[in-house]
Order: structure tokens, then C-alpha cells, then sequence
């Protein structure tokens, strides 16, 4: 098996772009992505291409998604939809093919328009549930979660929110966050309710956005820098929450399988993680996760958050992009963006949010949820520095 690299790491701005199409968005990621490689590279060094989209505008449902606005015919094209972890498993995919020597040079796209079709994500999923008479929309499906970690560990409603302060905070400083401005903890407790005890501020945007990746096999990436930053691991895994297992609705089972898959490969524990992009649809996803990851022990995400820890001064910063409360929840781009961001913090290319203790290893995590709120995805990739 060989090792495996990202030499060039492309996006546009998040946000609601009814201005451009499908297209322009995923053609000006790609094009990113290729001017970001230090040495420069040909459309025709391409192999094979991974698409990542839940195709919820319902126009790129086929590897022609990709194909069209890239140019790129005569190769294999892939296209992956798994939830919300679609961008990061089609970034996974890709390495494993890299890795198999299926190809030396693959992209990876992922791309999402979600405010133009008529009702969308929240027609297609949300209200289907409450049609089901679930009632279980994905704020109210959180809100649970919320309340439950509330319940049995004590966490308070200020340290939910102050994840979104600190979010939000960083998404102030971040070029392509859809939402760029800050918060107090007042401010998410007091903005309006959407299901108890979340609040507008607790819960991500709806918003377009695309993002692509460059990977290359050991055998080549000379060619391409002189700095990669490797992929070290990577977890996928699945669970369902109707055996009885989910704890109390106070974890994901999935994240802890993914992110035992991915340290194991990668031969590190929690403790090596230096930085993370880590999943916050939801204010209480990201404090779960803290613990799901292992960077804090069952029941102390909120102490951790309390105490600056995944601040990007802390000794853990996570989300230094703002994470998908402040950049936005592009579904099919969120992954590969998350991917990108780690990829720049290791370089020490990430600006106004680099982190300051010369990352060595970075983390990138996804949990999906099913529409019918049965059961959960986790995809957990890791990057290091240094090669394996």
C-alpha cells in the first residue's frame, strides 16, 4: 500500500449564491484546487475523480455532476452521497484507490446547492418527518440530545452556547465563512428559539458552497510540492439507534468506530490531535463529539469548552474555520472543505485563524443522520505533517 498525499486544496466563498449555478461553483473550486498545487499541474495528470453530493437541486445526479463544469471526460468518476459525511467519504474513497494504485493523481469535489430548489433539504427531510408523525426534525433530533447531555452529565445551557460564541468568533476571521460576525453567550441564549433548548445561534446555516481536493501517491508527489501534508488515517463507520445502544442520547457510536479505525492506522491516540474541523451542525454535535473523539473524557464536554480548551488559543482548537455554525453545511462540500482547512493549518497557511502550536497532526470528522433518524454515519479522516 502506498503512502498518500494532498498537494492542493481549493474553494469558493460559502454562502447563499443564487447568483451562480451548480456548475460555476463546482467549475471555480476545481480551478482553486489546481492553482493551489506549488508546482503546477495539467488537467491531464487527473486519473480518476471522486463527486461528492447528496444532489439535493437535483441536477448532478451521475459522475456528469462532476464532469461538465470540470472538463474532465475519459476517466473514472465516482460519485459518493453518505449523508453528511458525504465530502469526507469521497475524500476516503479516493485515498483507498490512491493507496491501492488505482491512480497516482485523483481529485476530490464536493459541491451543494441547497437554497435553490423548491423546498430542498428542509421539504425533502425535514417535514418529511414531521409527515411520518415523528415529529423528529433535525433541530428537535439535537434539541433531544441537548437536553439529555443537560440531564445526565449537568452541562449547562451556557457552555452549549458558548461553542457558538467561539464559532462564530472564528468564523469572523475566516475568508470564505458564510456567516462572519461574532456573538456573545447572551446573544445565543437570547436569539430565537428553534426547538428547546437550541436557538438560532445553536443551529448551522443553510447554504451553498463548493470545495476540491488534490491527492497523489507517494510515487509521484515530487512533482507536484515539496511540502504535502499526508494522510495519516481514516475511519468509516456506521450505527443504528434502534438496538438499544445509544446511550441515552448522550453519544454517537459511530464517531467513537470511526475514530478508533483512524488513530489505529495512523498509530496515534487523542492525545497527538492538534488541531480538528470537527462536525457542529448543532452546538451540542460539537460538544458530544469532544468526547466521542476522546479529547475529553464521557460527560466533560461542556467543562472542556468551559475552560478555552478547543479555542483557537486553547490547547485543542477545534474548528478554527468557524466549523458549519459560522462557514455553513454545504453537504456534499463540507468534508472536502473540512479536508482543505486541515490541510492549510498544517502547512501553516490558514491566516487569520492559523493555530499557534505548530500542528502536526489534524482531524477531520463528519457525522450523518439518517432522514428517518434511525441510525448514524461517522467518517473521521486524519493528516499529518510528516509522512506515515
Amino acid at each position: 500500500m502506498r503512502d498518500v498525499a494532498v498537494v492542493g486544496a481549493g474553494m469558493i466563498d460559502f454562502g447563499e449564491l443564487f447568483e451562480q449555478s451548480f456548475d460555476d461553483m463546482a467549475e471555480q473550486a476545481y480551478l482553486n484546487a489546481l492553482d493551489d498545487v506549488d508546482k503546477g499541474i495539467e488537467s491531464s495528470d487527473i486519473d480518476a475523480a471522486w463527486f461528492g453530493t447528496l444532489d439535493i437541486a437535483e441536477n448532478a445526479s451521475s459522475g456528469l455532476g462532476l464532469s461538465h463544469p470540470t472538463g474532465l471526460f475519459e476517466m473514472p468518476v465516482t460519485r459518493v452521497e453518505n449523508a453528511c459525511a458525504t465530502g469526507s467519504t469521497a475524500f476516503r474513497s479516493a485515498v483507498e484507490a490512491v493507496r491501492a494504485g488505482s491512480a497516482d493523481v485523483a481529485l476530490v469535489l464536493g459541491a451543494e446547492k441547497m437554497r435553490d430548489s423548491a423546498g430542498g433539504l428542509i421539504e425533502g427531510a425535514s417535514l418529511e418527518q414531521v409527515w411520518r408523525g415523528r415529529g423528529v426534525t433535525m433541530p428537535a433530533f439535537f434539541g433531544l440530545r441537548a437536553t439529555r447531555h443537560m440531564e445526565e452529565y449537568g452541562t449547562t445551557r451556557e457552555q452549549v452556547a458558548e461553542v457558538s460564541v467561539k464559532n462564530h468568533e472564528n468564523g469572523s476571521k475566516y475568508p470564505h465563512a458564510h456567516y462572519r460576525f461574532t456573538c456573545s453567550v447572551d446573544d445565543v441564549v437570547n436569539s430565537p428559539q428553534v426547538t428547546y433548548p437550541l436557538n438560532l445561534y445553536d443551529c448551522c446555516p443553510v447554504t451553498d458552497g463548493a470545495a476540491a481536493t488534490v491527492i497523489v501517491s507517494e510515487d509521484v508527489v515530487d512533482e507536484y510540492t515539496d511540502d504535502p501534508v499526508w494522510v495519516a488515517g481514516s475511519g468509516l463507520a456506521t450505527d443504528t439507534f434502534e438496538r438499544g445502544k445509544d446511550e441515552s442520547l448522550a453519544g454517537f457510536p459511530a464517531t467513537r468506530q470511526a475514530a478508533e479505525q483512524a488513530y489505529d492506522e495512523a498509530d496515534i491516540t487523542a492525545d497527538d490531535i492538534d488541531v480538528a474541523e470537527v462536525h457542529d451542525c448543532f452546538t451540542i454535535t460539537e460538544l458530544v463529539t469532544y468526547e466521542d473523539l476522546g479529547f475529553c473524557e464521557k460527560g466533560e464536554g461542556g467543562a472542556f469548552v468551559d475552560a478555552g480548551k478547543p479555542h483557537l488559543d486553547g490547547e485543542k482548537p477545534v474548528n478554527p474555520s468557524g466549523g458549519l455554525l459560522a462557514k455553513g453545511h454545504p453537504i456534499g462540500a463540507t468534508g472536502v472543505a473540512q479536508v482543505n482547512e486541515i490541510y492549510e493549518q498544517l502547512r501553516g497557511e490558514a491566516g487569520a485563524v492559523q493555530v499557534g502550536n505548530d500542528p502536526e497532526y489534524g482531524l477531520q470528522h463528519n457525522i450523518g443522520i439518517g432522514r428517518d433518524a434511525t441510525g448514524s454515519v461517522s467518517c473521521i479522516n486524519v493528516l499529518s505533517k510528516d509522512r506515515p
